[in-house]
């Protein structure tokens, strides 16, 4: 029996909402918390803006382009270089620059069309862009991981291979409303996991307050750190587009966004 496809007009069923609204949250637990801590910044200004930018693009689109604006693990590279060399707060200045061009691109192709993007990034272009993002990842998810270095804790291996196993075998074998939700089972898993194991550390949470101010900073701006930055708008130009032309795959659309 085929999944149903939930169309992006209708309303998620009252069953699957809480479960798949989790998911998706752990599902981009990596980039909206990962990248900042690699930063060495406070993940709840990211967050924010990961929010504030979400609610921006779905009033933009009217709704009609389901997805949430996350972190881009394409920035850690030039970013990690420019916060060594200069400082954050240049990082920052590249951060807004990027993504004032960015919605100068938008405002181009919603004057010009589509049709020019598959002259300059075709699809043989834009897929090996994605697939190198990821690879190039791979070896930070090994060392997050604790499978890299000199000395491997057994106990970071077995909770890595728990929530992997987990995942793998959940996609592959699980039936009916499980089928659904096989991320969500390999985190909880994983995570009960490392409690078990021990790795886990509650302190941070008892003696974190409940409510607090994150802990925003002015961007400064350089040239250098600027150029540094920009050419990553050719790599999340590649990255959304690519996710815009999957999406109408999952929902039936017709139409390229």
């Amino acid at each position: 029996m085929a999944k149903r496809i939930i169309q992006v007009e209708e309303k998620v069923p009252a069953n699957l909402l809480i479960p798949l609204s989790i998911q998706h949250m752990f599902a981009m637990f990596g980039a909206s918390v990962l990248v900042p801590f690699l930063f060495g910044i406070n993940p709840a200004i990211v967050l924010f803006m990961n929010g504030i930018g979400t609610l921006l693009f779905i009033f933009i689109t009217k709704g009609k382009a389901p997805a949430y604006l996350g972190s881009s693990f394409a920035f850690i590279a030039p970013a990690n270089i420019i916060i060594a060399k200069f400082g954050y707060p240049y990082a920052c200045g590249g951060f807004v620059v990027v993504g004032f061009c960015g919605c100068l691109l938008a405002m181009i192709i919603k004057k010009f069309g589509t049709k020019w993007i598959d002259i300059v990034l075709p699809s043989a272009a834009m897929g090996p862009v994605v697939a190198l993002i990821g690879l190039e990842l791979s070896s930070s998810a090994a060392n997050t991981a604790g499978i890299l270095g000199d000395n491997i804790d057994p106990k970071n291996v077995i909770v890595f291979a728990v929530t992997l196993g987990m995942a793998v075998i959940g996609s592959v074998c699980f039936k009916k409303f499980l089928s659904v939700i096989p991320i969500l089972i390999a985190v909880v898993t994983g995570y009960l996991t490392a409690v078990a194991v021990g790795i886990v550390d509650f302190t941070p949470v008892l003696e974190a307050n409940f409510i607090s101010i994150p802990n925003f900073q002015a961007p400064k701006f350089s040239i250098d750190a600027i150029l540094m930055m920009l050419p990553v708008l050719l790599v999340i130009t590649s990255e959304h587009i690519g996710h815009q032309i999957v999406t109408p795959n999952f929902t039936k659309g017709e139409n390229r966004p």
